[in-house]
């Protein structure tokens, strides 16, 4: 569900980890293999578990965000091609 419940924990939301997965990738100009970036992921907050991880990545997959071959995972877009991210 992505509209959060009032007594949900946002910092849990699949919206907000998305924009930190997006940070992530940010610092990355390549492909970044999946089991490294959940290894940064799970750094971030201890709260976070492997499966809040998978369904953000189902979630920025599904919005075009980000583009995967073969277990690594890049943002499709870069400032040089002058989109959002």
């Amino acid at each position: 569900m992505i509209k959060p419940q009032p007594e949900s924990d946002l910092s849990l939301n699949v919206i907000v980890v998305g924009a930190d997965v997006i940070k992530i990738l940010k610092k990355h100009k390549e492909y970044l293999v999946v089991e490294d970036l959940l290894k940064k992921f799970l750094l971030m907050d201890d709260k976070r578990a492997p499966g809040l991880f998978f369904d953000t990545l189902t979630f920025l997959y599904a919005l075009g965000i980000i583009r995967e071959d073969n277990y690594k995972v890049r943002l499709k877009y870069d400032s040089a091609q002058k989109t959002l991210f």
